[in-house]
This record gives C-alpha cells, sequence and structure tokens, in this order.
C-alpha cells in the first residue's frame, strides 16, 4: 500500500528536531539559524540586561508597496524603556551580506529609523547605524547592553524620512527577506 502524502507530512513533522525558546518557552523547529538565535536570545538576557520582555521573537513586519501587501517576521527585535531600539537579524555565514537586509528592516519597521541593527552569528556581530547604513562596530561586546541602549534612545532624534526613502527600504527588505530559506516560517 501506498504511503499518502499526508502521511509523509506527519512523519517529517515527527522527525524534525523541536528546541524550547528561550524567550517565549514555545517548542519550535530548529531549523536554519534558529540555534544561533537560542544563543543570541541568551546572550542579550544574561550578558547584556535586557528583560525577556524586551526581546519580540519572530516580530511581525507588514508592509505595503505599491498596494501590494508583504508579510514577514523578523528574527528579533529589541526594546529598552518601551521603545523599540534595535533589530537583530540571526545568520550563518557571511554577516555583512546582510547589512541591507538589517538595516532596511530597522528603517521600515515603525514610522521611523530605528537607533540599531545588528546581525549575528552568535559568536561576532556587526552593529550599523540604522539611520546611516553604515558599520558603527564589531563584536559581541559591542553589542548595545540595555544601559546602553537607554542612553542611545534618550538623546535619538530620527530624522525626516521620506516616503521615497521609505518605499525603497521596503524594496529592498522585500528582495532580501523574500530570499530566506530554512527559517521556522517556511517550514
Amino acid at each position: 500500500m501506498a504511503t499518502s502524502e499526508k502521511d509523509n507530512e506527519k512523519n517529517n513533522e515527527k522527525e524534525q528536531d523541536m528546541i524550547e525558546d528561550y524567550i517565549t518557552g514555545n517548542i519550535i523547529p530548529n531549523v536554519g539559524a534558529e540555534e544561533v538565535r537560542q544563543c543570541v536570545e541568551k546572550f542579550l538576557v544574561e550578558e547584556k540586561g535586557y528583560a525577556k520582555k524586551d526581546i519580540a521573537v519572530d516580530a511581525d513586519i507588514h508592509i505595503e508597496i505599491d498596494g501590494q501587501p508583504y508579510d514577514s517576521q523578523l528574527d528579533l527585535v529589541v526594546s529598552a524603556d518601551g521603545k523599540e531600539f534595535m533589530v537583530v537579524k540571526c545568520a550563518a555565514g557571511s554577516l555583512e551580506s546582510r547589512q541591507r537586509e538589517v538595516v532596511s528592516a530597522a528603517r521600515i519597521l515603525i514610522a521611523g529609523p530605528l537607533p540599531r541593527a545588528v546581525v549575528t552569528d552568535s559568536r561576532t556581530a556587526v552593529i550599523y547605524d540604522s539611520v546611516s547604513g553604515k558599520k558603527i562596530s564589531q563584536g559581541l561586546a559591542a553589542v548595545p547592553s540595555l544601559s546602553e541602549a537607554t542612553e542611545i534612545l534618550s538623546g535619538f532624534h530620527p530624522p525626516e524620512y521620506s516616503e521615497a526613502k521609505r518605499k525603497k527600504d521596503k524594496i529592498v527588505f522585500r528582495s532580501y527577506d523574500s530570499m530566506n530559506v530554512n527559517i521556522q516560517r517556511n517550514v
């Protein structure tokens, strides 16, 4: 007797490695850079002083480009004093190749750019100023702590962000994000 497609899907689900998310406690598939994200979540809480409630996991992002909706999720969005502070992209491989994706995400998540965008593989990190898009530091030690984030936010006044620039960043984000594979939302 032939195995049905539905039975094959059930077998694949059973065989898939599952882990508990450090922040949410949810049981999730261990696919793609999930182990990286788990290390980063723990690092942000235990080393950088953020509370679990300060870190949004798989933060929803909804954009519209020329009337066409695009929905996705960002690996981590970190807040300080109740304000979004940085987008964190967890990735394996070349971190700097993710610059445009993470900086664009940090610029379009809310009405104005967030102060920081970070790409990390849990062993090192590249930190970007979201307004200029320039790399400002590198290494895990350079990831802003909660107290540093609070200080940065106190003096942060995002510049005017034109709709033309916002549209360009939406297109850049969608282009890079749509190429992501082996992530939970695609499983």
